[in-house]
């Protein structure tokens, strides 16, 4: 019987660097996407003073890029929304980063306050809006970036079964 354990055979693998896998430079999946927002969010400083409001419109403003995928910094004045629209073919992850913002789908609204994220997927049709009395500042990353943005005209309520 070999009383070797697979560490004392291997060493130390921290020791062995070509036996680690590389960290990432980029996310590539979902859970990485949300991580990235997470860690943009903790740092108040890498964003805030970029933010500007606008009474007129949206402002918005590209923070980052990396293969594939932008990352997007928007402010939003009382009464501001996006209206119905879907992402085309780019999945996206929504943070709320400072005051409430209010998601309306076809499955009812969702009021997302500070911290809150939203991930969706291609086609996911909402409209966000900032139905609170002060403004609100908003993450978004698309990934693969955001090249179309399908407006809709009214949410599709859910068939119901006639008997």
């Amino acid at each position: 019987m070999n009383s070797d354990s697979d560490l004392q055979i291997a060493g130390d693998l921290l020791e062995v660097q070509h036996l680690l896998r590389p960290a990432r430079e980029h996310p590539t999946t979902v859970a990485e996407f949300v991580g990235l927002a997470r860690t943009i969010a903790a740092d108040r400083a890498q964003w805030a003073p970029l933010v500007q409001y606008d009474a007129t419109t949206r402002w918005y403003h590209r923070l980052r890029t990396g293969p594939g995928y932008e990352v997007w910094l928007l402010s939003w004045v009382p009464g501001q929304g996006s209206g119905l629209h879907d992402h085309g073919l780019s999945c996206g992850v929504l943070t709320v980063l400072d005051g409430e913002l209010t998601e309306r789908t076809d499955r009812g609204k969702r009021t997302l306050g500070t911290g809150a994220q939203r991930a969706f997927a291609p086609g996911y049709i909402h409209d966000v809006v900032n139905d609170s009395l002060e403004p609100a500042v908003s993450l978004h990353i698309y990934y693969p970036g955001l090249t179309d943005m399908p407006m809709h005209t009214a949410l599709c309520a859910p068939a119901v079964a006639t008997a």
